[in-house]
């Protein structure tokens, strides 16, 4: 164990606002007699007044509130994400008591001063114009309302607070540790999500977020000398006034609003041919070093941006911002935070993956909470094959790092399902390893078992059908079963819902007669090398006998392999010198050591 907890890293950091609106996909998904999905909808309209001497700022919050859900609303629920930076709070007492505390947090929060916590303070809440009542626990709003919300009704909160932002800890804050005045993730009261499993007002205790798709139009006010950037598109030019400007913006069909602000930040902007306009905010005052690192970054994003528009979908929005702050790399809707004194390849791989968040959880929203496989993992696959893509040398397997992070997780008896609620991982580096390794293993191997193709054709409809929504595991699956005409339901099972591992070897080879054996527990269609005692070499495929099919495949098909049966036994061609299960190394064998036999005379 202790050898596994040294072992493992963090993975949050692996690879391992002018543009004009324009019209985004329409995502009205009020209830059809052909669909029965539905999802709810809100639409906030901000105003801040940001007090950059003190951190501390004035909120009014207009919400509009669609129940597009079959059923009555009695209640709501609001996050209130900065509250978890209190001396006492549930963040504060979990990063000090679970068995490998972050670095990033430890003990910092019970040591802030009451000038230096975060909060927000809800003064006043109206629906529809009438005083509602509302407590206050922890970092949620219990909201229990007067008139309940009817199925496809909307409703409208307004609310009056007032907020401090705490110094920075972990992706929110002030005065971050490279200087960056305003790391604004997380800040205003932000409604939970309700859908077809209830209410998920989770309290903010380590990992990330879900949130409701809308729109929103926020009017900030700031020192006229702060550059400012983040979420949506600027309306117009700032009004100043009395040594302050309000800045107007508005985003468009996005579940979440982020802003950072510094005096000295430098602006620049690059064009993505038939793309986005590329923002980048970083700090004047960096050694020479860094600032041409931040030059040539931007050459490379678009790149970037190009890969995964062409690999999973095109990126709807007219702009995307890098902005420096926060303390590490975190996505957020059209930009994200990242340090910035990093190594120029640091800087390109951060960023390639939290550009590819903007797929994997702005666009295909997943419950993070629930399913954080889905973001990071499939993230992680598709940060790698662009950074493959940008290298001189390409690598055969850009996965590698990934599946050897799964498997020594599975190796080392910490391992808990990938339907763990993020929050209850027993080691934070357990987590990682499942949220980033597995979760990148579990597309990346689903490739090995649907074929590359097929792959890549599954990643792509996932995109189209799912944008803009807030996808399941199921979905994934049931999109690559559509494109194959396959079974696939085993696979999120084994995988993903149980710590089941694969485990395959050669039982023995006698001339022609060659027998494979299943030691693990989780089934596989099998790729076999055989290579002759002429010299002469042949592959064979075993499909797995519950799939109903096999995989595009050039090697010889031979008879299904039942998951029941712990062996399996077929005639080659010809005398057989040497073997070896699955030469690619796409499938996940937690015991490699067994999967080549070499016949000795």
């Amino acid at each position: 164990m202790k050898n596994f907890l040294l072992s493992l890293s963090v993975f949050a950091l692996i690879f391992s606002c002018g543009a004009t609106e324009k019209p985004i996909k329409n995502t009205n998904t009020k209830t059809q007699a052909k669909d029965s999905y539905w999802q709810q909808h809100v639409d906030y309209s901000m105003e801040i007044d940001m007090d950059v001497n003190n951190f501390q700022y004035q909120g009014k919050q207009k919400l509009i509130y669609t129940n597009n859900s079959p059923d009555v609303l009695n209640r709501v629920y609001y996050h209130l994400y900065f509250n978890a930076f209190q001396p006492g709070s549930e963040m504060d007492v979990r990063s000090r008591t679970i068995a490998d505390p972050s670095p990033k947090i430890g003990d910092r929060i019970s040591k802030l001063q009451p000038n230096e916590i975060g909060y927000i303070r809800v003064n006043s809440l109206k629906q529809n114009g009438k005083t509602i009542s509302h407590e206050t626990v922890g970092t949620i709003l219990e909201v229990k309302l007067d008139q309940p919300i009817q199925p496809g009704e909307s409703v409208t909160f307004d609310m009056d607070f007032n907020a401090q932002v705490p110094v920075q800890i972990r992706r929110s804050g002030r005065n971050n540790q490279e200087g960056v005045a305003l790391s604004m993730t997380q800040w205003y009261p932000k409604l939970a999500e309700y859908d077809d499993e209830g209410w998920h007002a989770d309290p903010y205790i380590a990992r990330e977020f879900h949130g409701v798709w809308g729109d929103f139009d926020v009017k900030l006010t700031i020192d006229k000398n702060y550059v400012v950037g983040g979420t949506g598109y600027q309306q117009g030019e700032p009004k100043v006034k009395s040594g302050k400007k309000t800045i107007h913006f508005k985003a468009p069909k996005v579940h979440d609003f982020t802003w950072a602000a510094d005096p000295d930040f430098i602006h620049d902007t690059i064009k993505v041919p038939d793309g986005p306009m590329l923002h980048f905010y970083y700090k004047k005052d960096l050694e020479q070093k860094y600032l041409d690192n931040w030059k040539n970054l931007q050459p490379e994003t678009v790149k970037l941006m190009q890969f995964f528009s062409e690999q999973v979908g095109k990126y709807p929005y007219e702009q995307y911002s890098v902005i420096q702050g926060g303390d590490g790399g975190m996505e957020y809707a059209m930009s994200t935070l990242i340090t910035g004194k990093r190594s120029f390849g640091s800087l390109v791989g951060v960023t390639a993956h939290e550009l590819a968040h903007t797929w994997f959880q702005f666009l295909l929203a997943t419950n993070e909470a629930k399913h954080e496989w889905m973001d990071e993992g499939f993230t992680s696959y598709i940060s790698a094959l662009a950074m493959n893509d940008l290298r001189e040398e390409k690598r055969d397997n850009p996965l590698v790092g990934s599946y050897r992070g799964y498997i020594g997780l599975a190796n080392s008896g910490a391992e808990q399902p990938l339907t763990t609620h993020a929050d209850r991982y027993t080691y934070n580096r357990a987590y990682g390893a499942a949220a980033y390794s597995k979760g990148a293993v579990f597309i990346a191997q689903l490739g090995y078992i649907i074929g590359e193709d097929n792959l890549k054709k599954t990643i792509k409809k996932y995109y189209d059908d799912f944008s803009f929504k807030h996808p399941k595991p199921m979905d994934i699956v049931r999109t690559a079963e559509r494109i194959t005409d396959l079974e696939l339901d085993w696979y999120l099972i084994d995988f993903a819902q149980t710590t089941n591992t694969i485990d395959y070897g050669v039982k023995a080879v006698e001339g022609k007669t060659i027998t494979l054996e299943r030691i693990g527990l989780m089934p596989m269609p099998i790729d076999l090398s055989v290579t002759y005692a002429d010299g002469s070499t042949e592959e064979f495929y075993i499909p797995l006998q519950m799939i109903r099919g096999e995989k595009p495949t050039s090697a010889t098909i031979i008879n299904d392999w039942a998951w029941a049966m712990p062996t399996y036994t077929f005639e080659a061609n010809k005398t057989v010198k040497s073997i070896e299960i699955d030469s690619s190394q796409m499938m996940a064998d937690v015991k490699r050591e067994n999967n080549t036999f070499l016949v000795t005379e």
